[in-house]
């Protein structure tokens, strides 16, 4: 009796224990089930288990939502149905989601709606009760976006590199990051000689004047964005204006400078600004000329009878009336030639030749002042079509000048060489120079630096060589002397 009591109380015993171990997997069971609606029913991501054999077996929410369907209407689907192309690619990446353990991968998916979407997914063979998982996430925004910034950035470099102005980009450490083919012209120098130095650096090598660039960046700090005018010089000595516009932290916290070489500009606008002045003075001149010529004829005329009565002591007098009247009646005649157009024939002429009679014809003053000529020829020089008489007067008009202004003697270099269908004819003195800011004025009128000169024996010679459809340029160095460089045409003028 004793040993059934226990018996039944060991069973009791057991029962209880047995019991109390139902809370706990109800628990477990409970805790397993909110994982499973955290993980898959209410993942942001779309989750598909399929097998190979019945296609889509469950899909949540989010793969409903991807997918445009409900999770009825995706079951016995397969994944393949939903890809938009055939293509190799979609093949390869079938093949490698059937038969290898895990991938990675996007394809363009069609949607039942006809829409098309770009879908990034991860699938797992073999991942819950022998089916496979397919993690699915929608990318099409994201690609879309990557596409823009592509396209957007595809057309700032098609822009940046074709434009015609020069572009530079720089950080905050003023080193350049890039620079546009324009750019590479501009500064003359290769995007791999300017790319990563500081455009500080390569300003001071083109002499660019510091105060300029300080001012410059001042704006730029107080404004965001400043524009202005600077001269950057070559090393072969040529000064190019350049327009430039900088604005701050364009992106990335990068700066972009314009530049526009507007030396041709500023060249034609100061051409026009002379011409408009010569044509004033070509119509004061035909006003004075007239005025001045008639009473000249009588002062002369006078002059001449007097001439006959007048005294010893008196002669020095009458020496210098005429000289001054001759004077005066070559200024008259200057005035003339601007005054009204020259009937002028354009002749095949030796120019060389011409330049050898301007320099016997000038040889004794030259004598007088210490001054000597030397001639070079660095190739042969054919004949040019000119009007000789107006070349020859230019080529005095210079040599003179440069004679007048060697108070110490010396040498006036005169070279010429023939090249491109052009005559270029160099002539150097080495006079005390012409200050930069002055040498601009030169060929204005009544601009001289001469005591007795007018000006106007400049400003001949460039409207004579203007008028050959040529060019006149110079450049001098204060110490140094001064090169007056002729550039005409050889072919006929038509």
């Amino acid at each position: 009796m004793k040993e059934c009591q226990q018996e039944h109380m060991e069973l009791q015993s057991v029962a209880v224990k047995k019991d109390a171990r139902w809370p706990m997997r109800e628990d477990k069971v409970q805790k397993q089930g909110e994982l499973y609606r955290d993980l898959f029913v209410e993942a942001l991501d779309g989750i598909i288990f399929w097998s190979s054999e019945k296609g889509i077996v469950e899909a949540n929410q989010s793969a409903c939502k991807i997918f445009e369907s409900s999770e009825e209407e995706l079951k016995n689907k397969k994944i393949e149905d939903f890809i938009y192309s055939k293509s190799s690619k979609s093949i390869r990446v079938l093949n490698e989601m059937y038969n290898k353990d895990s991938i990675r991968d996007e394809l363009v998916f069609l949607m039942p709606n006809g829409q098309k979407k770009i879908l990034e997914f991860t699938t797992k063979l073999h991942s819950v009760n022998d089916h496979h998982m397919t993690i699915f996430q929608n990318v099409t925004e994201r690609y879309e976006m990557e596409q823009e910034l592509r396209e957007r950035e595809r057309k700032f470099r098609s822009i940046f590199e074709e434009t015609l102005e020069g572009l530079l980009l720089w950080n905050n450490e003023f080193k350049i990051v890039d620079v546009n083919p324009a750019g590479e012209k501009l500064f003359r120098g290769h995007k791999e000689d300017l790319v990563g130095f500081s455009l500080l650096d390569i300003l001071a090598n083109k002499k660019v004047d510091s105060k300029e660039i300080e001012e410059h960046l001042r704006q730029l700090q107080l404004h965001g964005h400043a524009t202005g005018v600077l001269t950057l010089t070559l090393e072969n000595g040529v000064r190019l204006n350049m327009e430039y516009s900088t604005k701050q932290n364009v992106f990335s916290n990068l700066n972009l400078s314009t530049f526009r070489d507007i030396t041709d500009k500023l060249q034609i606008e100061e051409h026009l600004r002379k011409s408009d002045t010569l044509s004033v003075v070509g119509q004061l001149a035909a006003g004075i000329a007239h005025e001045i010529r008639n009473p000249m004829t009588a002062l002369k005329g006078f002059i001449q009878l007097l001439e006959d009565t007048m005294t010893e002591d008196h002669s020095m007098y009458f020496g210098v009336i005429k000289t001054e009247l001759n004077r005066i009646d070559s200024i008259i005649n200057e005035f003339l030639v601007l005054a009204k157009p020259q009937a002028t024939k354009f002749l095949e002429k030796d120019i060389v030749q011409i330049m050898r009679e301007t320099i016997e014809l000038l040889r004794p003053q030259a004598v007088l002042h210490n001054v000597q000529f030397k001639l070079e020829l660095k190739n042969d020089i054919p004949s040019i079509y000119c009007e000789p008489n107006q070349l020859k007067k230019v080529f005095i008009n210079i040599l003179k000048n440069a004679i007048e202004v060697m108070s110490n003697g010396g040498y006036i270099y005169i070279s010429m060489k023939e090249e491109n269908d052009y005559i270029y004819i160099s002539i150097q003195d080495e006079g005390e120079g012409i200050d930069p800011e002055l040498l601009q004025k030169l060929g204005e009128p009544f601009y001289t630096t001469k005591e007795k000169g007018t000006g106007l024996g400049l400003m001949v010679s460039y409207r004579i060589i203007d008028e050959h459809k040529g060019k006149i340029e110079v450049e001098s160095e204060e110490g140094k002397g001064t090169t007056f460089h002729i550039k005409l045409p050889i072919k006929s003028i038509s």
